[in-house]
C-alpha cells in the first residue's frame, strides 16, 4: 500500500489500520525482548545477578515501565529499545498491554493527522528539488565511507594478530 492509498483511506480507517500496525510491531518486539531475557537466563552469565537484584528492577519496570511506554510513542527512535527492554524486563502483561493500547492508540493519531500529511509534503518537496537528491547522496556515500572505514579498523588487528603468531 502506498503513501497516496493510505491518505485516500477514510480517517477512522487510518487510525484503524496505523493502530494495528504498532500494536502489532511493539508486542513483536516486547516478545523478542522476553526470549532474549529467558536465553540468557540460561545462561553462565545469569548466574552473577542475584535474585533480589532482580526482583527490585522488576519492581521499577513494572511501576515506571508503562509510563515509559506510553511516552515512546510520542517520540522518534525510542519505541523498538523501551519495548524490547520491557520484555527483557519481563514486564507484567496487565501493565504491558493497556500501556501499549494508550500509546498505540496516540502514536496511530498523531501519525494520521499530522504525520501522514508531513511525510506526504516532504516527499513531495524532496522529489523535485535537487538539493534533497545532493543531501541524500551525500549522505548516503557519509554511510559508505563510516562503514568501510569501520571495516578496515576491525580488519587490522585481525591481521596484525597473524603476523605475531
Amino acid at each position: 500500500m502506498s503513501l497516496d492509498q493510505i491518505l485516500e483511506l477514510p480517517f477512522e480507517v487510518a487510525v484503524a489500520a496505523l493502530f494495528v500496525v504498532v500494536f502489532c510491531r511493539t508486542n513483536a518486539v516486547y516478545w523478542v525482548g522476553r526470549g532474549l531475557s529467558a536465553g540468557y537466563g540460561r545462561t553462565r552469565l545469569a548466574n552473577r545477578w542475584s535474585g533480589r537484584s532482580l526482583a527490585g528492577a522488576r519492581r521499577l519496570i513494572d511501576r515506571y515501565g508503562p509510563v515509559a511506554v506510553v511516552l515512546t510513542f510520542l517520540t522518534v527512535g525510542l519505541q523498538t529499545a523501551v519495548n524490547l527492554a520491557a520484555g527483557m524486563g519481563r514486564m507484567r502483561l496487565r501493565y504491558y498491554i493497556p500501556a501499549t493500547i494508550v500509546g498505540s492508540t496516540a502514536w496511530a493519531l498523531l501519525y494520521a493527522t499530522v504525520g501522514l500529511a508531513a511525510v506526504d509534503l516532504i516527499l513531495d518537496r524532496a522529489a523535485g528539488s535537487p538539493w534533497a537528491w545532493a543531501v541524500a547522496a551525500a549522505a548516503g556515500a557519509a554511510v559508505v565511507v563510516r562503514l568501510a572505514a569501520s571495516l578496515r579498523r576491525r580488519k587490522r588487528p585481525a591481521e596484525a594478530t597473524r603476523v605475531d603468531a
